[in-house]
């Protein structure tokens, strides 16, 4: 990933970045409470969204996307996310599904 960045993007990774990271559950309530949990720990909550659904007999999909301007190396990084990813077991969601990232810049008010 950090490879693929360096070569698509002009971002220096190795200072802070605006990092996003995902969590999905069948229902909002474990997110809801995942969100407060993570906006104490430092996290600002972006959002809790109903994904689209093609079918609309599937179940539903929810979905908590938190952010925080971090700067991580590769080692950091695959710390945060086992972190996360132990939080979502923890707090009993569906999934700690991964993250993305972009410049500070791009934070949105």
């Amino acid at each position: 990933m950090y490879a693929n960045i360096s070569k698509k993007t002009k971002w220096d990774m190795s200072k802070d970045m605006l990092w996003g990271y995902f969590f999905t559950n069948r229902s909002r309530a474990p997110l809801d409470i995942a969100a407060k949990d993570l906006s104490l720990a430092g996290y600002r909550v972006v959002n809790v969204h109903l994904s689209d659904k093609e079918d609309s007999a599937a179940p539903d999909l929810w979905w908590l996307h938190v952010e925080r301007i971090e700067t991580h190396s590769i080692d950091s990084l695959l710390k945060r996310n086992a972190e996360l990813a132990e939080f979502a077991k923890a707090h009993h969601l569906a999934s700690y599904d991964g993250m993305d990232v972009g410049p500070v810049g791009e934070v949105k008010k």
